[in-house]
Parts: structure tokens; C-alpha cells; sequence
């Protein structure tokens, strides 16, 4: 089988893997859940790409992750549920559903406006489908928080949560106010780092209070107009650069960090810091 620019052969050859007798013994053992963390791991794959401004792997990528899109098309027309046509009749059907100053007659001259409009498209659509479910389930959920996946990263979770909470009024106004949560929360993680002290169990206390510290700095973030997670992999990428710093001075003393003081490890820490902002000057 030969490679092909087209769509079709793609499904093809995911048809042929999938194949009892003659496919792929890996593939075919595969199902929706198994497959799932290779979907998250190739769009953060893509994302990566993306931040190495690497081009050529960003289009390896992307073949990756497309070849996710076809994968669970193709399981789930082994079960008659749709197939890849329905996946790209869906998304067609909804982007122009979703852009109507594009496709129809609606006014939309600005970003701003635009995400306003997609917003209340979305509620819209949303609504319908809770009342389609409230038909047929005396269950169905009618939170502002639905829509959010279980399985987001944690930071992007707590992003979104917010996000939702906060059209629906449940938010500050003020980012000194989530910065006072912030202080707030560090306090209650104190006493709580103070009572371990006397009593070993309330160390998961503490822990516990660690996480409403994240999600008040998640918050932080939002009200700063940035992404948690984006600023959150620049500040692994700092921290690595210039940790590996310390390891190349040390290095050239003939020195591993585990043979460093603390104290010579602080100076040199220090000292990249300064040479990174004397660069950035």
C-alpha cells in the first residue's frame, strides 16, 4: 500500500490494521480507553511542537494526531456507531452553525465580538441538548459546570471551571482580591503546617490545602488574562535552564550538585539568573 496525500487512504490503511486475521495483533487489541492517553499524549506532542517553533515536526504531529482521529472513527464504526464521515459532518455542521457572520447574516467585525457571539451559540446549543436529555432521563444535569472533561490536565480543569462559573457571576472582580485569596489560603496552609507539628495526620491537611492554593492561582491567572498551564511549562522551562546552568559551573569545578553545598548552589542560581535578565536588558 502506497502513501497518499488523500484522506482516504489513511482510512484504508486503519481498516487493514483493524482487520481480524490479517491486521495488526496490537491494533486490533485496542479500544477507545487504551487509545485515550495516546490522544492526550500526541496533542501535547503537537502543543510542544508548536513552542520549539518547529515546523517540520508540528506536520509529523499532526499526522499523529490525525491518525488518533481516524483510530477511534474507525472502532467505532466496527460498532455501527458513525464513522470518519460523521466525525467531519459533525464538525463542519457545527463551525458553520458556529460562524454565522461568515456563513449567514449575522454582524461580527471584531475578536471580541465574535467570541461573544460563538459563546452564545454555544449556550444555545448546549441548552438544547440538556433538554433532550431531560426527556428521556429525570437525571440530567443541568449545571453551569458541564462541558468540562474529567480528564483535562488539572491546571486547565480548574481554568475552565472558572471560566464557567465566572459567566454565571460566581467571580471577583478584582485581581488583588484572588491575590488576597492567594495569601489567604497560604495562611490556612501554615496553621495547618504548624498542627502537624503536634500531630503527624494533619500533614495531609495541609496538602489538601495546598490544592485550593493552586486553584486560587489558577484564578490569578485568569484574571491576568494567561493561560495556567502555558506559563506554568515557561516556568519548568526556566527552572531547567538554569538548574542545567549550575550544573555546567559546578562541572567546570569538577563538581556534581549532589557534592554542592546548598548555599554554592543558591550563588550560582543567582548568578544565572542575573545573566539571564543582563541578556533580556
Amino acid at each position: 500500500m502506497k502513501p497518499s496525500r488523500d484522506i482516504v487512504r489513511l482510512i484504508e490503511i486503519m481498516a487493514a490494521l483493524r482487520t481480524p486475521g490479517s491486521g495488526c495483533p496490537w491494533d486490533l487489541e485496542q479500544d477507545f480507553g487504551t487509545i485515550a492517553p495516546y490522544t492526550i499524549e500526541e496533542a501535547y506532542e503537537v502543543a510542544d511542537a508548536i513552542a520549539r517553533s518547529d515546523l517540520a515536526d508540528l506536520r509529523d504531529e499532526l499526522g499523529d494526531l490525525l491518525l488518533q482521529v481516524v483510530f477511534h472513527a474507525r472502532m467505532a464504526e466496527e460498532q455501527g456507531a458513525f464513522d470518519f464521515g460523521g466525525v467531519v459532518d459533525a464538525i463542519t455542521t457545527k463551525m458553520i452553525r458556529r460562524h454565522p457572520h461568515v456563513f449567514a447574516d449575522a454582524e461580527g467585525h471584531t475578536a471580541a465580538a465574535v467570541k461573544g457571539m460563538w459563546e452564545k451559540i454555544k449556550a444555545k446549543e448546549k441548552a438544547e441538548k440538556q433538554s433532550g436529555e431531560a426527556a428521556s432521563s429525570s437525571s440530567a444535569s443541568l449545571s453551569a459546570l458541564d462541558g468540562v472533561p474529567l480528564a483535562l490536565p488539572a491546571l486547565t480543569r480548574a481554568l475552565k471551571l472558572q471560566q464557567k462559573a465566572g459567566r454565571v457571576g460566581f467571580d471577583w472582580n478584582d485581581p488583588r482580591a484572588v491575590l488576597a485569596k492567594i495569601r489567604e489560603e497560604a495562611d490556612e496552609i501554615e496553621a495547618e503546617l504548624d498542627a502537624a507539628e503536634l500531630n503527624p495526620a494533619s500533614k495531609s491537611k495541609a496538602a489538601a490545602e495546598v490544592g485550593d492554593l493552586l486553584f486560587a492561582v489558577v484564578n490569578l491567572a485568569r484574571h491576568l488574562s494567561a493561560d495556567p498551564e502555558a506559563i506554568l511549562r515557561a516556568t519548568n522551562d526556566k527552572f531547567a535552564r538554569r538548574f542545567q546552568s549550575i550544573e555546567r559551573a559546578l562541572a567546570a569545578r569538577s563538581k556534581r550538585p549532589e557534592d554542592a553545598t546548598l548555599a554554592e548552589m543558591d550563588a550560582l542560581w543567582d548568578a544565572a539568573k542575573a545573566q539571564e535578565k543582563q541578556a533580556e536588558s
